[in-house]
């Protein structure tokens, strides 16, 4: 029966690091995964994840199941630290696989719910539109960002959200928007709650790099600003980013509604669709995020460094929108994005030409993950760009 079956391509961005691992240039860069890297070119392990890994490991008594809900204590603890307390509004969540199974299991649940359509700003993450057109969604796109201008479509945004269907629901990006690097204000996100509120639609709010902005607290008041004024959410969140736990699959999707009960029902829900789907979450990056939050000690030395992390971050936006500005002005508006991405004003020439005469590597999108430069590179990096 398996040739019944059409191959599929490779994930463009799965097939980019195969192709920058097989480089044997030495001075070859990647910009194309998202993962923090620091001055050495390493992903680091947060120094208070390795104290809470330790600790688990002496303390931790069994390694039985732990149920399709998950880590009750983490979940508390997560929504603490994202949504926070929200007069009027109740919450209840369920544990999952990452930051993408949160999203599968909240389209699942809109699916279930009789949810038709969803709006999608673009450009987003590739990701986003495959996971709500698996779930059977069908996906309502409107302009999010001028690459050209560098500049948030805010008035399209608008356009859109009024739009829209009453029972429809909306993907936001709560802070460090992916691919663009987009800023919203807190002004923009009263004006979209207030939107969403008349509309009667259920926002969707993806939020995978707190901390990577402004600030842990920063970088969600406009979700919080958004709770406190819709009846109904949904938000997936990732501890891939904040935590370092890429490859322990840790995250979570919270129902926020009027009451608890109604928040109950939505969580059994989202525990019946993952026991259907994958059973149960896994345990380990739960258990460490935890053991970090748990400890005023642990959960102070990682704040500090997710603060080191976001300034290293900061720094690099700001040297290369200084060395691009001269040939594209109007990068000169990444030094106040925020977050790990841009997109930059690239054809698909242009980036291929990059790879195959620089060794630097990035999706054709003109996507760059800007945490992959170290300082030293970053003139030589420039100049590249500049001479294409």
């Amino acid at each position: 029966m398996f040739d019944m079956l059409v191959r599929q391509p490779d994930d463009p961005l799965l097939a980019l690091i195969g192709l920058f691992r097989k480089d044997e240039r030495p001075g070859k860069i990647d910009l194309g995964v998202g993962v923090y890297r620091d001055e050495t070119g390493a992903t680091p392990i947060f120094r208070a994840v390795k104290a809470a890994e330790k600790a688990l490991l002496e303390t931790q008594q069994t390694k039985s199941y732990i149920g399709p809900e998950g880590d009750a204590v983490y979940l508390d603890l997560l929504w603490s630290l994202t949504g926070g307390r929200v007069a009027g509004r109740a919450v209840a969540g369920v544990q999952t696989p990452g930051g993408s199974g949160a999203l599968r299991l909240a389209a699942d649940l809109l699916q279930g719910m009789g949810v038709k359509r969803i709006l999608l700003g673009l450009p987003s993450w590739p990701n986003h539109a495959s996971i709500f057109k698996a779930a059977g969604l069908e996906i309502v796109s409107y302009p999010f960002f001028d690459v050209p201008s560098q500049t948030v479509l805010f008035e399209q945004m608008v356009e859109a959200l009024d739009g829209a269907n009453a029972g429809d629901a909306v993907l936001l990006h709560a802070s460090c928007h992916n691919p663009t690097g987009g800023v919203l204000t807190s002004q923009q996100w009263q004006e979209i709650a207030a939107i969403i509120e008349r509309r009667g639609l259920l926002p969707l709010v993806d939020l995978a790099y707190q901390g990577f902005g402004r600030g842990l607290e920063e970088d969600v008041t406009g979700l919080r600003s958004l709770l406190a004024a819709v009846p109904e959410a949904l938000v997936a969140i990732s501890s891939s980013k904040s935590f370092g736990l890429y490859r322990e699959r840790t995250g979570a999707i919270f129902a926020v509604a009027a009451t608890q009960a109604l928040a109950d029902t939505a969580r059994s829900n989202l525990a019946a669709l993952a026991r259907i789907s994958y059973s149960m979450p896994p345990d380990h990056g739960a258990a460490v995020v935890r053991g970090v939050l748990e400890s005023d000690a642990l959960k102070a030395d990682w704040m500090q460094e997710l603060d080191g992390m976001r300034a290293s971050i900061q720094t690099l936006r700001r040297a290369l929108a200084a060395g691009l500005k001269g040939r594209w002005p109007s990068l000169a508006a990444m030094a106040d994005q925020e977050g790990m991405f841009s997109l930059l004003p690239l054809s698909e020439e242009e980036v291929l030409r990059l790879r195959a005469d620089h060794g630097i590597y990035m999706p054709t999108s003109g996507r760059i993950n800007i945490a992959g430069l170290k300082t030293s590179d970053v003139d030589a990096v420039v100049s590249k760009f500049i001479a294409l």
